[in-house]
């Protein structure tokens, strides 16, 4: 480990787990992560409880375009792919693969966030607002929330790619990409259930 560095910056196998800071980084961040999954359930199951409390407005299966949210769903599901892809790049040390899978990734998310925008624009237009009924309500704060947070997960990695455009991988940035991915697999499995729980379940009645 210690004569690595002196070749050409030749990086540890597991560069984002080599240092210390880089491990702290791993342990918060699950920790982070187990109060935003306590926090997805909390809304899950005020969903599932309010879900039939339409109050006469428009129900999940009159509204629900299964098409467009499964295209979405698979645009997601790609872009977890995409930064799998990254990730094996970054390990192989081809940095500016990384950071092309990256741009990737960053594109499929904001594709996907087009798509609920107009989805939502589309509900508000047929009579589902925010404060139109429990189920309403429910609705757009679950799945508005998980929209934050992709929203989040996209400026985060930009941020990274803008960040460190220039240079090569270090065993500072390589944590930091690697977390970026992990907390967007996150997102992805949060959407999985969104789209079997309300998506799925709301079609199906």
């Amino acid at each position: 480990m210690g004569h690595a560095h002196h070749n050409s910056g030749v990086l540890p196998p597991n560069p984002e787990k080599a240092t210390l800071e880089g491990k702290n980084k791993f342990i918060g961040f699950w920790l982070f992560l187990g109060g935003e999954t306590v926090l997805f359930a909390s809304l899950f199951g005020t969903y599932l409880g309010l879900r039939n409390g339409t109050a006469g407005g428009p129900t999940a299966a009159e509204l629900f375009h299964l098409p467009l949210v499964f295209v979405a769903t698979m645009i997601l599901l790609t872009s977890s792919l995409t930064s799998v892809f990254a990730m094996i790049a970054m390990k192989k040390g081809n940095y500016k693969g990384m950071l092309v899978w990256m741009w990737v990734t960053v594109a499929l998310g904001l594709s996907f966030l087009g798509l609920e925008i107009y989805e939502f624009y589309d509900y508000l237009n047929n009579g589902l607002g925010f404060t139109t009924s429990a189920f309403g309500s429910a609705f757009y704060t679950l799945v508005g929330f998980h929209g934050a947070h992709v929203a989040f997960g996209v400026a985060w990695i930009i941020t990274l790619l803008i960040r460190y455009r220039k240079g090569g991988l270090t065993l500072t940035n390589a944590p930091k990409f690697y977390l970026a991915s992990l907390y967007w697999h996150f997102i992805d499995v949060v959407w999985v259930f969104i789209f079997t729980i309300v998506y799925l379940m709301g079609i199906g009645g």
